[in-house]
């Protein structure tokens, strides 16, 4: 049975994938900073509690990460743990490169010294490109992230590529655009929105404030995403893909579909306030993920309409997808 470790299983993208990882027949161990306290709730929503073993793992305390390690020892590591916004990254700006690059290098030492071989998956990030316009980014387009944590993950994908080349080592990047489902929490704007119509809907009265309506994102659907990284983690030699739909909306757009869906007029409920606006934003995102489809074999095939209509029904009547 193939053993995986799955750090920061709690959240969308761990629960998403110990999902499918047990689907597989794999052993799945998921770690969260102290797994006694931890909710878990992702993993309750789907199902799955009682089938992913849990330990408490810190990635930026190396001696946490080479006990844990050494524990289990996994065959497969995925990567999903650091610090997830953007936004609070420029409030927290120590702590994005403290989760994110120390936690990634610590996971890359531990496995260097490891008596067995271990394949590691690096969760990396759109924001490592800046600010793209028209063109879409491709696994050659250079970096040039706006926040401190895109310059976290930007610190990240180095080191990926630095132990790979250096000591052959089995690691990989997926350079993951944005994709939500319904166990993204609240913080998340694709999340705020939708649960804001939904309430609105219910006769809340309120009026949603959002930053800038004209970025432009390429959102996906979580789950297949999850494929994507389990397919980079069975090929012979790693690589790094880019993982995306290929389709870029506005904000704005995802705002007037999400309260159509429950048939609104968003006009009437939203403003834009540019208190909320970030230091520095990226107007659009756009990618070009052939590579995935022509090497592992992996494609989009959840369009933004539908993965809007999944979050807005999840929202209506609580069910996880």
């Amino acid at each position: 049975m193939t053993r995986a470790l799955i750090c920061g299983v709690g959240g969308q993208d761990g629960a998403y994938l110990a999902r499918l990882l047990l689907g597989k027949g794999y052993e799945v161990i998921g770690t969260s900073r102290d797994a006694m306290v931890a909710p878990f709730d992702n993993l309750r929503r789907l199902g799955i509690a009682d089938r992913v073993r849990t330990a408490s793992m810190a990635p930026n305390d190396f001696r946490s990460v080479l006990s844990v390690i050494h524990r289990f020892m996994p065959d497969e590591i995925y990567n999903l743990a650091g610090q997830t916004s953007v936004g609070l990254s420029f409030d927290q700006p120590v702590e994005a490169m403290d989760s994110i690059s120390m936690g990634t290098l610590n996971l890359l030492e531990v496995i260097r010294f490891m008596s067995r071989p271990m394949r590691l998956f690096n969760a990396g990030s759109s924001e490592c490109f800046g600010d793209t316009g028209v063109l879409a980014a491709t696994e050659l387009t250079p970096f040039r992230p706006r926040s401190p944590y895109a310059v976290a993950k930007v610190s990240a994908h180095g080191l990926v590529e630095n132990y790979r080349e250096s000591y052959k080592m089995y690691v990989c990047t997926g350079i993951l655009y944005n994709h939500e489902s319904p166990l993204r929490p609240e913080r998340f704007v694709t999340q705020k929105i939708v649960r804001a119509a939904a309430r609105i809907a219910a006769g809340s009265g309120e009026t949603l404030r959002l930053g800038n309506l004209d970025i432009h994102r390429d959102w996906g659907w979580a789950p297949e995403y999850c494929e994507a990284m389990y397919a980079m983690m069975q090929r012979d030699q790693p690589e790094d893909f880019i993982i995306a739909t290929g389709n870029t909306v506005s904000l704005g757009y995802f705002v007037e579909k999400t309260f159509a869906h429950f048939g609104l007029d968003s006009t009437k409920h939203v403003q834009s306030d540019p208190s909320l606006f970030r230091p520095s934003d990226l107007k659009f995102g756009r990618a070009n993920p052939d590579k995935a489809k022509e090497r592992l074999g992996w494609h989009s095939t959840v369009s933004v309409d539908v993965l809007i209509d999944r979050m807005c029904a999840a929202a209506a009547d609580g069910a996880p997808v």
